[in-house]
Order: C-alpha cells, then sequence, then structure tokens
C-alpha cells in the first residue's frame, strides 16, 4: 500500500497484550497486519506495543499501512504504548478507549485474547444486539481459540437468554484468508451511515 493512500476502512482489532502460548496466535496477528496494509484497511487497535497488539501493528506498518492507536494514561508504561502509529489518541479510561477505537472503526475483529479481549468483544456484542450498531464483528478463530466462546453463545441462546439473531451477528472465521474475504463481503454489503 502507498502510505499516501487514504485507508477504505477502518477495522478495529481486540486483542492480547500477551502472545498467548500457541504460537499461531502470534502467526496470525503477524498475518492480519499484512493483510491490512495489503487490503488498504487502516488498523484501530488499543495502541499496545506488547503481545499480539505490538506483533499486528508492527506488521501493519511494515507493509506500508495506516495505524490508529487509542490507549489510556494508566496503561501507557504497561502496554508500552506504541507512539510511532499513523495516529495516537491517549484517553483518560478505559470506557472512553473502547468508544473511540469503536466510533472510528468500520467493523470488528476479534483475535485469541484475555479478559480484556472478552470485555470488548461482548460490549460490541451487546451494543449489536440491542440495536446500537449494525457493524460486522468477526472472531478469528486460530486453531479453534474462539470454539468454546460460540458454544457458550449457543448455551446462552438455547437457555432462553438471547435469540438466535445473537449468533448470527458474530462471524466465526478459520484464518486470516478467509477473514478477509468475510470482511470484504460483509464491508461492501454495509449501507453507509
Amino acid at each position: 500500500m502507498r502510505s499516501d493512500t487514504a485507508p477504505t476502512h477502518s477495522i478495529c482489532v481486540y486483542c492480547g497484550s500477551r502472545n498467548g502460548a500457541n504460537p499461531a496466535f502470534r502467526s496470525a496477528a503477524l498475518e492480519l497486519g499484512e493483510c491490512f496494509a495489503r487490503e488498504n484497511w487502516r488498523l484501530v487497535y488499543g495502541a499496545g506495543d506488547v503481545g499480539l497488539m505490538g506483533e499486528v501493528a508492527r506488521a501493519a506498518q511494515a507493509a506500508g499501512g495506516k495505524t490508529f492507536g487509542v490507549i489510556p494514561t494508566h496503561l501507557l508504561d504497561r502496554e508500552k504504548g506504541k507512539r510511532d502509529l499513523s495516529r495516537l489518541v491517549i484517553t483518560e479510561n478505559m470506557h472512553e478507549r473502547k468508544k473511540v477505537m469503536f466510533m472510528n472503526s468500520d467493523a470488528i475483529v476479534v483475535l485469541p485474547g484475555g479478559a480484556g479481549t472478552l470485555d470488548e468483544f461482548f460490549e460490541v456484542l451487546t451494543w449489536r444486539q440491542i440495536g446500537l450498531h449494525d457493524k460486522p464483528i468477526f472472531l478469528l478463530n486460530t486453531d479453534n481459540y474462539w470454539t468454546p466462546l460460540t458454544q457458550l453463545i449457543d448455551h446462552v441462546i438455547s437457555g432462553g437468554f438471547a435469540e438466535p439473531s445473537l449468533r448470527a451477528a458474530v462471524g466465526l472465521v478459520p484464518d486470516v484468508p478467509a477473514l478477509a474475504t468475510a470482511l470484504q463481503v460483509a464491508l461492501a454489503a454495509r449501507v453507509p451511515a
């Protein structure tokens, strides 16, 4: 991607501030960063330079992609706030961080991660369930990491606590090529706000 080309879309990525135990998680993050640059999609993420966050951002940058990072002041040291991004926003707190990331994206992709990643995922899923947005949400299911989560969502539905539309709101994709295709289709189908 040429550095002077405006991105066609901005994709929010939620993922771990650690690399996780499986080397496939890091490989997928690197592949995703390269994919974003190739597709001319801007990476919107938590601005950390550690874990999968750092991997996806560095890969996007190395391939010439645009990066938009958002980090709260209290995590600048802990997550090693990445200051060489195309754009960096420093917020007062986590709530503001999540809002800025969401408002500046056209779709959401969730890579493997822990409690923070789950918090971010469930917040945007809940917002979608109650009609606050219609942005595509995809789980990158590297080595079936998110399979138990989708089973939990199915369990919530079968238990009568959600409509089947909740499960339909989440795309489960096995790898980055499948994700790229799914994003292309979903983004083309969205009606601009």
